[in-house]
C-alpha cells in the first residue's frame, strides 16, 4: 500500500431556512496521513493511547465499510490533524465519517464512486446536509427522499464567510430537542417561501436579499436562537460592519456571517474585539471537497 494522505473539509449546514438541506463547505479541514505499518498505529487528538485504535471513530467508520465490502483494513500508521472544533456546528462528525469511509477506500482498494460515498456516509450521519458538501465543496442543496439521495452544486458563490466559534459546545441532540415536532400548514408554506427564495437569491448573486431572508428563517433558528450565546449582538454588529446576512452554522453555538467579498475582515476585526473569548475569522469556501493525495 502506498502512502496517502486524506483531507476533508469542515461544512455549515442549514444556511439559515435550508434546513436539513443546504450545506457549505469551508477551509478547514481534518486531514489523515496514512502509511503501512506492521502494527496499528493512530496518532490523534482524540486517543489518549494508540492501544486504544479501535476506539477511534474514524476507525471504527474504516473498519464498517471494509466489512461491508468483504475485506479487511490492513494494519497502518495514521496520524490525524484537525482545524474543525468539536461540537460547534462545523460539521466535524460529517468529516470523520467521509475521512473513514475514504481510509478503508484507499487501503483496501474499494475503488468507492463518489455516489457510493454520498450513500454510505449519509447512512451513517442520517442526511446529507455536511456529508455533501464536505464530498464534493461548495454551497449543496440535497434531499434524501425514499432513501434516494438528490443534490445540486450552486456556482460558486463571491462572498466572503465571517465565524464566530465561542469556547462551548452543543451538542445536535440538545439543538434538536428545542424545535418543534411539527409545523402547522401556513407556518411551513412560510417557511418554505423563505427558503425558496435564498436559494433563488445566492444563484442570482443578489446577495443583499438572500442575507435579508437567511436571517427570516422559520424552521430552527427562531427555537435554537437561545441555546446559541450572544445571537442577537452577533447579527446586529455585523450587519452594522457591512455583512448581508448572519446565520447559525448547523445546529450551532458557531454562527457565520455572509460579507461582500474582500469584505470580511471589516466585519471580523470589530466582531473580534467585542467577542475576546470568540474564536473570529475570515474563511473562504472550499470547491474542492475530500481529496487524496
Amino acid at each position: 500500500m502506498r502512502p496517502f494522505r486524506i483531507s476533508v473539509p469542515a461544512s455549515s449546514a442549514n444556511i439559515g431556512p435550508g434546513f436539513d438541506s443546504m450545506g457549505l463547505a469551508v477551509n478547514l479541514y481534518l486531514t489523515l496521513e496514512v502509511t503501512q505499518s506492521e502494527k496499528w498505529e493512530f496518532n490523534s487528538p482524540s486517543l489518549t493511547s494508540n492501544d486504544n485504535v479501535e476506539e477511534h471513530f474514524i476507525y471504527q467508520i474504516a473498519k464498517k465499510i471494509a466489512e461491508r465490502h468483504h475485506s479487511t483494513l490492513p494494519t497502518c500508521k495514521i496520524t490525524e490533524t484537525s482545524d474543525i472544533p468539536l461540537a460547534r456546528g462545523l460539521g466535524s462528525s460529517a468529516s470523520a465519517i467521509l475521512a473513514g469511509i475514504e481510509l478503508a477506500n484507499q487501503a483496501c482498494e474499494l475503488h468507492l464512486s463518489a455516489e457510493d460515498k454520498l450513500q454510505y456516509g449519509t447512512e451513517i450521519e442520517g442526511h446529507p446536509d455536511n456529508i455533501a458538501p464536505a464530498l464534493f465543496g461548495g454551497l449543496i442543496i440535497s434531499t434524501l427522499t425514499d432513501n434516494e439521495i438528490n443534490w445540486l452544486q450552486a456556482p460558486a458563490l463571491d462572498v466572503d464567510l465571517v465565524i464566530y466559534i465561542p469556547d462551548v459546545e452543543l451538542k445536535t441532540e440538545a439543538a434538536r430537542q428545542v424545535l418543534p415536532d411539527s409545523y402547522s400548514r401556513d407556518h411551513a408554506a412560510t417557511a418554505s417561501g423563505i427558503s425558496n427564495l435564498v436559494v433563488a437569491a445566492l444563484l442570482s448573486s443578489d446577495y443583499k436579499l438572500a442575507g435579508k431572508m437567511m436571517e427570516q428563517d422559520m424552521f430552527h433558528e427562531s427555537y435554537r436562537s437561545e441555546l446559541i450565546p450572544n445571537y442577537d449582538l452577533i447579527r446586529k454588529e455585523a450587519k452594522s460592519h457591512g455583512a448581508y446576512g448572519t446565520v447559525i452554522s448547523g445546529a450551532g453555538p458557531t454562527m457565520i456571517s455572509f460579507a461582500p467579498k474582500g469584505g470580511g475582515q471589516t466585519v471580523a476585526e470589530p466582531l473580534q474585539a467585542l467577542l475576546p473569548n470568540y474564536r473570529v475569522g475570515v474563511l473562504e469556501i472550499d470547491m474542492q471537497g475530500l481529496t487524496v493525495e
